[in-house]
């Protein structure tokens, strides 16, 4: 006699479900649901980081001092400069012949550059410009790879 058990497990949706869905709707659309993903869990990090003791206080160039980085501004930050990558995966969308892959090169190569702005910044503790630079990397990670593969879906 053979006996069966049936596994059951939850787990996250699969990446293919959450590429599937996103596939289904407008590319605005996945960029807002992917900015919102992506600040969300950006600004999850900054609270770790905030709980953990980093001071979050920075200063733009040209600053006198360094001013307090409100809970919510990584929120804003991501939300704001996300528009951007909206508006890129739309026109891409209609124009590029792979927009997928062309989105992803320029998101990174954006991400590259945008890791020089907490490098520099004055009278801001180099614990800051750490959590800085890696939000950044945070919400590439999130952002990016969501859109992308929206972006994948695009049939010529």
């Amino acid at each position: 006699m053979t006996v069966t058990t049936a596994q059951t497990s939850t787990v996250a949706p699969s990446s293919s479900r959450i590429t599937a869905f996103l596939a289904a709707r407008p590319v605005w659309l996945a960029g807002v649901l992917a900015a919102l993903a992506g600040a969300v869990v950006t600004e999850a990090f900054a609270l770790v980081a905030r709980a953990s003791g980093v001071p979050m206080a920075a200063a733009n160039p040209g600053a006198e001092e360094a001013a307090t980085i409100p809970v919510g501004g990584f929120v804003g930050g991501v939300l704001f400069w996300s528009v951007a990558g909206i508006v890129l995966a739309s026109a891409l969308a209609r124009w590029a012949r792979r927009p997928a892959r062309t989105f992803v090169v320029i998101t990174v190569a954006l991400t590259a550059l945008s890791m020089a702005g907490p490098a520099v910044a004055p009278h801001t503790a180099t614990s800051t410009q750490i959590v800085l630079a890696v939000s950044h990397l945070v919400a590439a990670a999130v952002i990016i790879p969501l859109l992308a593969g929206r972006l994948s879906a695009v049939r010529r």
